[in-house]
């Protein structure tokens, strides 16, 4: 079967990375990969109805991946985590998608219409439960490298509450504070706040959801370390993420609650098809199409100007991604 480029393979290979690769390559290919199985695992194990069904694909310009998607499932709608390693040679537009610094990442000047050629590798994946009082929650970590020895990592946690629990943010954003503050305390506050930016909607004047961590164009240490951090933000996501699932997964809902989740998942939708660079960067480079769509929900909603009533519990979370807070 061929997926806009990617032909499909009854296995991944032990390594996507050629044997020319570098030790960089190896060693963040081996992290994501372990994440990846130690990760779906765990989630299917805390969903206990569905388990993950995996595709394995091979990409015609170089590299391949590996796209596992829960679904029907006892607390999540959907669920997947990605892994790809890809390399050839992308379009600039491509390259000014995948970083904020765009084509000065390139290693030299370009003349109009050179191809770039690049070496990235990442995990991705997005979870959206059935429950609205259990939060969508987001995670990605990437290494790239383009011509002339220019590398940069880049990714992150957040989560996405339709209704404030402050607690659960406290307990989300205090488990990826203390991730960051292994690495230095100036960490958790750049990081937090990059992602409050980061995940703005800018037509809509507020973020996709209560934040977490993000960084991009991350190059200011030795790479060894760069993978190290990585490796600790992939550990925390099941701590994170799966007891807050497990307090809120049998609270009642009603029909208005679950209206409101769909208001939010639209919003979630717009975020990541106007603004997201990982869905970009994709599409621009000719991706397999069902993994870098994997991300939006089954379902979604919108409303001709609807805003919450005052007073309400929806108002409160809009009023928390129009304002974003500091949880920890």
């Amino acid at each position: 079967a061929q997926f806009g480029g990617e032909s499909a393979v009854q296995q991944a290979p032990s390594t996507m990375v050629l044997p020319t690769g570098t030790d960089t390559q190896r060693a963040f290919e081996r992290v994501i990969r372990d994440a990846q199985d130690s990760i779906c695992a765990q989630i299917a194990a805390a969903d206990g109805g569905a388990t993950f069904h995996e595709d394995a694909w091979v990409r015609e310009g170089g590299g391949g991946g590996i796209s596992r998607v829960l679904q029907n499932g006892n607390i999540f709608e959907k669920a997947g985590v990605n892994v790809s390693v890809v390399y050839g040679d992308m379009p600039q537009e491509a390259l000014a998608a995948a970083t904020g610094r765009g084509v000065d990442r390139a290693g030299k000047a370009l003349a109009p219409g050179e191809r770039v050629p690049f070496f990235a590798a990442g995990i991705s994946s997005v979870m959206h439960p059935r429950n609205p009082h259990c939060p969508t929650m987001h995670f990605n970590y990437r290494y790239f490298e383009t011509q002339n020895g220019v590398w940069w990592f880049g990714g992150g946690t957040d989560i996405t509450p339709c209704y404030v629990d402050a607690a659960d943010m406290k307990h989300f954003h205090g488990t990826y504070k203390d991730v960051c503050d292994k690495y230095g305390d100036h960490l958790f506050p750049e990081l937090k706040k990059w992602a409050d930016d980061y995940f703005l909607i800018a037509h809509r004047g507020e973020t996709r959801g209560m934040g977490g961590i993000f960084f991009d164009d991350k190059n200011d240490w030795h790479p060894a370390r760069h993978t190290e951090f990585a490796k600790d933000c992939l550990a925390a996501v099941v701590p994170a993420y799966v007891p807050i699932l497990q307090k809120n997964r049998h609270k009642e809902v009603t029909e208005e609650q679950k209206r409101w989740q769909q208001l939010r998942r639209g919003r979630y939708v717009e975020f990541n098809l106007v603004y997201d660079r990982g869905t970009t960067f994709g599409l621009k480079t000719n991706g397999r199409t069902e993994s870098i769509l994997m991300s939006l929900p089954e379902t979604a909603r919108w409303e001709y100007c609807h805003e919450p009533a005052a007073g309400t519990p929806e108002a409160e979370a809009m009023d928390c991604y129009r304002n974003p807070r500091d949880w920890a």
